[in-house]
């Protein structure tokens, strides 16, 4: 089992969780803490061996924490997912590829494309595909469709592979911290569209991209993991989108590994990771 623990920060949290546990014979396996002493803030993620009712031991924890504290207790690892893409296959691929093999750390109930480029590959791998145009129609009406066609789903993340369509607030307050993306470029650099035609016109020497939680705020989610490449004067805008894509798949999938293992707590607009 799985316990991720936020809170305000006290002398001797480590020692009461860790007497809790005790307590009640559960061997701790692993256990990483932080501390952001700015903000006053502990962070703690727990493993431990045994499997008991994660209701009660989630009580129990903040019984003994500080008021504001969140407990999640999680016996369960294998997360619920549904993709949303667009028209590039390099990042959902991956995820159908990772999902067949059960690597994924997660289950992928379906996919929801606004085109249809990407329903063959979804079939080749008997991934349910659902159709959702954005073309003539509004966008408040494109995106009720879209959230009557999940909310028959019990979902724990959507990702945004490739996704190019930004969600209005509405849509993304009902799966608070739930929606991952992955931008391509390394922010804050180059916010919204054609950031590698941005990037080549700046000259910039590195490239990368941001995996991050989607909020209101366009691309300034958490963010959950980055990467760069360097680059040089040789490289075209086309050569920048090629390596791009190979540096896209690779960060989102750190980023998925990382969530669905529980080692990324939110506070505010930040993230800590316990790679």
């Amino acid at each position: 089992m799985v316990i991720v623990i936020q809170c305000t920060d006290k002398v001797g949290l480590v020692a009461t969780i860790a007497g809790l546990l005790q307590q009640k014979e559960l061997n701790i396996v692993s256990m990483r803490e932080h501390v952001d002493s700015i903000q006053n803030r502990f962070y703690a993620r727990v493993e431990i061996s045994k499997t008991i009712d994660a209701t009660v031991l989630e009580a129990q924890l903040k019984g003994v924490l500080p008021l504001d504290a969140e407990v999640i207790v999680n016996p369960n690892p294998v997360k619920k997912i549904i993709v949303f893409a667009t028209k590039e296959y390099h990042c959902l691929s991956d995820i159908l590829i990772r999902n067949h093999f059960n690597t994924l750390g997660a289950s992928v109930l379906c996919v929801v494309g606004n085109h249809s480029h990407l329903q063959d590959i979804c079939r080749r791998f008997d991934m349910p595909f659902h159709l959702v145009s954005h073309e003539e129609i509004t966008k408040e009406a494109f995106e009720e469709q879209l959230y009557r066609t999940i909310s028959g789903y019990e979902v724990d993340y959507i990702i945004l592979a490739k996704f190019m369509r930004i969600l209005s607030p509405w849509f993304v307050e009902k799966y608070t911290l739930q929606i991952i993306n992955i931008h391509h470029s390394f922010l804050p650099a180059f916010i919204g569209a054609n950031p590698y035609k941005q990037a080549y016109e700046r000259g910039v020497k590195l490239i990368g991209a941001t995996a991050h939680f989607v909020t209101n705020n366009l691309d300034e989610g958490p963010i959950i993991a980055q990467q760069i490449i360097p680059v040089n004067h040789s490289y075209t805008t086309k050569d920048m989108v090629k390596a791009g894509k190979e540096i896209e798949t690779a960060v989102l999938a750190n980023a998925l590994q990382l969530v669905f293992d529980d080692k990324v707590l939110v506070y505010q607009n930040k993230t800590v990771v316990f790679e």
